[in-house]
């Protein structure tokens, strides 16, 4: 069960933040901690325990892109914005989602979803342990051991200070940064496309300027500052 949910809210738009109150207090493991109708004067209170932040993109004064930089510790972030082309610069940042204005109930429920997704991740997680080997990953889970060979790994999927580790018959996740486990040798097949993803080399089929496809019909974003990783691919 989620315990619960800590939500820190800025919007400088009085009525998209009454829709947040509304739509949020429908769910009674979510507690509204704070709400801010600028980003300036929620600074005094980053060092709360908060779970989530709803911001708006495009705030005046110091916009939410900048502010979730300065609210790095906070798990899990959730854009709303009005401007959609916010929505690349704000997914090379920890985002959960992006949620176009004006807001609507069942897309916004859908966020709300994927927030419960990962915080349940987050917490079953940090049970899990694991081992990097030379050419596997033992992971241990509950009182299952799983051994990964690397080559059955599709893709690496970073949550922040997890990874989701994605095969074609499971996702496992250990806790442990995507940049972390690059760093060991025996990550050396995989290059990171995105902040969230790195992929096997070998396994990527196509690309083109926004996305990489690789076997299974997976097709994964590319990253802005990342596209000069995939510089050695030449179909």
């Amino acid at each position: 069960m989620i315990t619960n949910i800590k939500c820190m809210i800025i919007d400088d738009n009085e009525l998209d933040r009454l829709f947040l109150f509304h739509h949020l207090k429908q769910y009674e493991n979510i507690e509204i901690v704070v709400s801010f109708n600028s980003a300036e004067k929620a600074i005094p209170y980053l060092e709360l325990p908060i779970d989530v932040l709803i911001i708006e993109a495009n705030l005046k004064g110091m916009n939410g892109l900048e502010f979730r930089k300065l609210a790095h510790k906070i798990p899990a972030c959730i854009f709303i914005s009005s401007n959609s082309e916010l929505a690349i610069d704000a997914f090379e940042l920890d985002t959960l989602d992006f949620i176009s204005k004006p807001l609507k109930t069942e897309r916004f429920h859908y966020s709300i979803q994927k927030l419960f997704d990962f915080i349940k991740m987050k917490e079953k997680c940090e049970c899990f342990d694991a081992l990097v080997g030379e050419n596997s990953i033992k992971i241990k889970e509950g009182s299952n051991i799983y051994q990964v060979n690397i080559t059955d790994i599709l893709y690496l999927e970073a949550l922040k200070d997890y990874t989701r580790i994605v095969t074609s018959e499971k996702k496992h996740c250990i806790l442990d940064s995507l940049g972390n486990l690059l760093h060991k040798t025996t990550f050396d097949s995989f290059i990171r496309i995105h902040r969230s993803f790195a992929v096997p080399r070998h396994l990527i089929r196509s690309k083109n300027a926004h996305e990489v496809e690789l076997t299974h019909q997976i097709k994964l974003p590319i990253g802005r500052s990342y596209k000069e990783n995939l510089a050695f691919f030449h179909p």
